[in-house]
């Protein structure tokens, strides 16, 4: 069975929707910090949408059931807005101010709507801020998620930066580790190497880890994972870098890498790769 607030709700916003949208505008004008991102007329079109959906998706009673189909337009339009205001860089408070700026303007509404009748305008009242804040934490969700992802997008980016594969010389390539060697960047350092032997028919590949600070078993593992996968593309592979402390470690660790040729640094690596291609001479010649 409907309540008041079924009624009384979609009854306000389709009713008073011009003046809610003026008053609600000054609230959001007034929550902004001067320099604001979005511009008012940007602002008035999607408060206007937005008081228009919501209008639409309360008709159907229940107007606290913000999951239910009839509001799938509203969270659309939430949704869009806090994405893109997350990339935009607004605040979350700036973001959920655009619904809790709406109590205000609303909530004077009520009072006047019923102002004859208090048990009426209790209930009323309640049904509103459930609404109001319900979509003010859907829009919160939805902003934080879009930020996670953009810094996720942004971690990966800065994965492939710090992992540059270099050219040396013909058919030699170098890829210069500087930090930890985690899965993740395991990952991105395959395919980034693998994709730079198929496209210069690399072969061989000196993998430089001086500005590596510690190696321990896993990081020893991904080493060798690099290692295999870059055979099975038809290019050798250099490990360069190999200070003392490290060679004590690997040692110690009991990782096997008697079959992988490692260098102390990137210049022996580089001359290794000259002489497994046949290229020494060239070199000197060159010189």
């Amino acid at each position: 069975m409907s309540s008041v607030s079924d009624v009384a709700i979609p009854h306000i916003l389709k009713t008073y929707q011009a003046e809610l949208l003026d008053e609600w505008m000054r609230e959001q004008m007034a929550s902004f910090r001067s320099g604001s991102k979005i511009k008012e007329a940007e602002l008035r079109g999607q408060s206007t949408e937005f008081l228009s959906l919501l209008q639409q998706a309360t008709q159907s009673g229940n107007v606290t059931d913000i999951h239910a189909p009839t509001f799938g337009r509203v969270r659309d339009l939430l949704g869009d807005l806090s994405r893109s205001r997350g990339i935009q860089g607004f605040s979350p408070l700036e973001t959920a101010a655009f619904i809790f700026s709406l109590k205000r303007p609303l909530f004077a509404r009520i009072r006047r709507e019923m102002a004859g009748d208090a048990d009426g305008l209790a209930v009323v009242t309640w049904s509103a801020t459930e609404l109001l804040d319900k979509l003010g934490l859907f829009t919160t969700e939805i902003y934080q998620k879009s930020r996670e992802q953009v810094i996720a997008r942004q971690q990966e980016e800065l994965l492939e930066l710090s992992t540059p594969v270099v050219k040396l010389w013909d058919g030699i390539l170098a890829l210069p580790m500087i930090g930890t060697l985690d899965s993740a960047r395991t990952q991105v350092v395959m395919e980034s190497l693998l994709q730079r032997i198929v496209e210069t028919e690399a072969e061989v590949a000196i993998i430089d880890i001086t500005g590596v600070p510690t190696v321990d078993t896993l990081t020893a593992q991904h080493l060798l994972k690099t290692v295999t996968a870059a055979r099975l593309m038809g290019a050798d592979c250099i490990i360069s870098g190999i200070r003392p402390q490290i060679a004590q470690t690997i040692v110690h660790l009991g990782v096997d890498l008697t079959d992988v040729t490692t260098k102390a640094t990137l210049a022996d690596a580089f001359r290794k790769a000259l002489e497994m291609t046949g290229q020494g001479p060239k070199l000197r010649a060159r010189s």
